[in-house]
């Protein structure tokens, strides 16, 4: 299973971007799917997960900022980030989890990150 995240760049404060991670290769099914992101210097840190009924969970520091989706037919999440502080700034990392049948979760498998840079 690969994991190709995309939509990261430059962008100002207060500005808005979108990220993608499409998962792709044999798997039976996705089930959780995350971002994560690592500023320089610091640990990877949890941002949102997104389960496969839709249920969601964010980090304090981006609740009410960021939205997380996905499109389960499309094996794709999405992280919507509006209203941008230079602090977002980070590699930003998604995650999947897979399921080798309906009952057997198998390994979970990381992106390539994507760089995120908000300017002042």
């Amino acid at each position: 299973v690969q994991l190709q995240a995309s939509g990261g760049g430059l962008v100002q404060a207060g500005g808005s971007l979108r990220l993608s991670c499409a998962a792709s290769g044999s798997v039976f099914s996705i089930g959780w799917m995350g971002w994560y992101r690592q500023a320089p210097g610091k640990e990877r840190e949890l941002v949102a997960t997104i389960f496969r009924d839709g249920d969601t969970r964010y980090a304090p520091s981006v609740k009410g900022r960021f939205t997380i989706s996905r499109e389960n037919a499309k094996n794709t999440v999405y992280l919507r980030m509006n209203s941008l502080k230079p602090e977002d700034t980070a590699v930003y990392y998604c995650k999947a989890e897979t399921y080798s049948d309906p009952w057997t979760t198998g390994p979970e498998y990381w992106g390539q990150g994507t760089l995120v840079t908000v300017s002042s």
